[in-house]
């Protein structure tokens, strides 16, 4: 797996993890999976040990419960890392001692989330952990991917080595779009992580951002195109360059 940004900056590609949430409250679960599955993932649920077993082997990421009617989370953990799978794990319990927190992240645990928890966080928690964990090139590959690296420790965005000059919100835009790769970003969901809940902003001020970051692309050597009018719904960016490849999907350009 690649991840779409890191300190040095990649080529942004579509990145779809395995993610396997293993609790046993349906309503925890079925929450989780789709809040994960909304973030452009690949869910699959599981309810006991048992079930889980034979799913995290293929696993990029497990969300782990650990009171489980057939066992203890904690020893599903241990076999995941006595058999050498290099899943990410995070921890999602009602366990919240400290001595629990301690023992789940020194067997191998990447996080530890306590209830009462937000859908939201969990998917924060988890693009955190990935950005900390992703190294190997993951199997659906990057043909095509375009040359943009996004890197946001240090607020700089590259189109090879030439470098974009973006103003505060052209640059988290760009970075919540390169996030996720793909992905479709309503307006409104831009609004809300870029500007913040407290402006009352028109879909218009989005476009008018977007238009200044797509011409700025172009004038530093890469194609505007690389991010898409979704018609109806919002914006993504391209996966693959459409000067390689044709797009696909219903756009609007």
């Amino acid at each position: 797996m690649t991840s779409p940004q890191s300190q040095t900056g990649t080529s942004l590609q579509l990145v779809t993890y395995r993610i396997v949430v293993i609790e046993d409250e349906p309503a925890i679960a079925e929450s989780v999976a789709y809040s994960l599955e909304r973030d452009g993932h690949s869910v699959a649920t599981a309810g006991t040990i048992a079930e889980a077993r034979e799913l995290t082997a293929t696993a990029d990421l497990v969300v782990l419960d650990l009171i489980l009617p057939d066992g203890d989370g904690m020893e599903l953990l241990r076999e995941v890392r006595a058999a050498g799978q290099q899943a990410a794990v995070i921890v999602l319990s009602s366990r919240d001692a400290e001595t629990d927190r301690v023992t789940a992240l020194e067997i191998g645990a990447d996080d530890y989330v306590t209830k009462p928890f937000s859908p939201r966080e969990v998917v924060a928690r988890v693009r955190a952990v990935l950005r900390r964990t992703t190294g190997a090139a993951h199997p659906d590959g990057n043909r095509g991917a375009i040359p943009l690296s996004v890197d946001r420790e240090s607020r700089r965005a590259l189109i090879q080595s030439h470098a974009l000059e973006l103003t505060r919100v052209e640059f988290d835009l760009l970075a919540v779009l390169a996030d996720t790769p793909g992905r479709v970003f309503t307006r409104a969901q831009l609004i809300d992580i870029v500007w913040g809940d407290g402006f009352a902003l028109s879909d218009r001020t989005v476009d008018s951002h977007v238009k200044l970051l797509r011409r700025k692309i172009a004038e530093a050597g890469g194609n505007a195109d690389w991010i898409e009018t979704v018609r109806g719904v919002g914006y993504r960016i391209m996966v693959d360059d459409p000067l390689v490849h044709d797009a696909t999907g219903e756009i609007e350009t």
